[in-house]
């Protein structure tokens, strides 16, 4: 079987997409891969598959650049003739939906996430409903990674009658293992993420600030790229000592390792949150957003703590919460949240669906 997959990122592939090229090539499918080249695409060719670089603003609102990206995904499914498209994320889903669809090839979809353009109110949501509902409509299958983005594409009549809920794009166990929860000498707070606002990231330097100042014994890290709004502040709380900045981070492995807790504070309308999976594979509880993509992870006060999104007093008073634990108790909440996330949230989950979904023959009306 000759399979296509389009993605905004190859970053994204190899972290969250190879376990499951990795059956494609041992099953003998051949498999191509539409992506813009960045720096971890020679990570991507290892695992024997074509890659196709792929011009793409991903954030970009160019109708010009929407369209030849369209154009673009037409003459690559023209020239290979796949058997099936997988798409993620917004612009490959659109636009590689509709050249699917018009060239009646097979394509699977993946809501990673609604995205902020799409969970906000406004005239760039109507646009986003129109397209995603034209180019859904002939999909073999939709999968979404949280209750809520299906409560929302269904309240919008926006899928098709072959749709799933999948547990985000799990976790691969080999990978993130449990590791002992180290020794409190000092408590280490970890943000791993985008450096922008969505991400929560002004709550989080906040925090760092207000516990810095009265507790000697806390450490806050960040790990993840930076926006450039953020470059001044981010280094001044670095040169102060506040939080300690890793930038991008190769070995993540090590820095959860090292951790106490992660905290997430996001209010970015994910799918489901990775390094949260990360984490709590890694027996790491975490002090969250009560929000979709996140509240699944967690079973509140028992492998971490949910606060009120975007609410800084609250998380506060769940972070004071996870301080003042016993560290037996805060040993024993990861330990619940590696067991959790081993059952619910296994990476083999989502290969398996994918791999039925493949092989399954479309019911009369699909």
């Amino acid at each position: 079987m000759k399979i296509l997959m389009l993605a905004n990122s190859s970053f994204g592939i190899v972290s969250f997409r190879k376990e499951l090229i990795v059956n494609f090539i041992r099953l003998n499918h051949e498999v191509h891969i539409s992506v813009p080249y960045d720096t971890t695409i020679e990570q991507v060719k290892i695992l024997g598959c074509n890659i196709i670089d792929t011009v793409m603003n991903s954030r970009g609102k160019n109708p010009i650049e929407d369209y030849l990206l369209y154009k673009h995904y037409i003459k690559i499914i023209k020239d290979l003739k796949p058997d099936v498209v997988l798409t993620y994320t917004i612009k490959p889903n659109i636009f590689g939906g509709f050249a699917s669809k018009k060239l009646n090839v097979p394509y699977i979809v993946n809501i990673t996430g609604l995205g902020s353009a799409l969970e906000n109110k406004g005239k760039l949501q109507r646009l986003l409903l129109y397209l995603y509902k034209k180019s859904l409509i002939k999909a073999k299958c939709v999968f979404l990674q949280n209750k809520g983005n299906l409560d929302f594409m269904l309240e919008h009549n926006l899928l098709p009658r072959q749709h799933k809920l999948i547990p985000g794009s799990g976790v691969n166990l080999s990978k993130f293992k449990y590791k002992d929860y180290p020794n409190e000498k000092k408590l280490v707070c970890i943000f791993i993420g985008r450096i922008m606002k969505e991400k929560g990231i002004d709550l989080y330097f906040k925090l760092a600030m207000d516990i810095k100042s009265k507790y000697e014994n806390v450490e806050f890290h960040i790990a993840g790229s930076c926006e450039e709004n953020y470059l001044d502040i981010l280094n001044k709380y670095s040169d102060s000592g506040i939080i300690i900045y890793h930038g991008l981070v190769n070995n993540i492995e090590y820095l959860y390792e090292k951790a106490h807790c992660l905290i997430h504070p996001t209010y970015y309308p994910e799918g489901m949150s990775n390094v949260m999976l990360e984490a709590a594979a890694t027996g790491r509880p975490i002090i969250a957003s009560n929000r979709n993509g996140c509240k699944e992870i967690i079973d509140d006060n028992i492998t971490g703590f949910l606060f009120e999104e975007k609410n800084y007093d609250d998380l506060y008073e769940k972070f004071m919460l996870f301080y003042n634990m016993k560290f037996i108790e805060k040993r024993m909440m990861g330990i619940l949240g590696n067991k959790k996330v081993s059952i619910e949230f296994d990476r083999n989950i989502i290969v398996n669906e994918y791999l039925n979904e493949i092989d399954r023959k479309p019911e009369n009306g699909e």
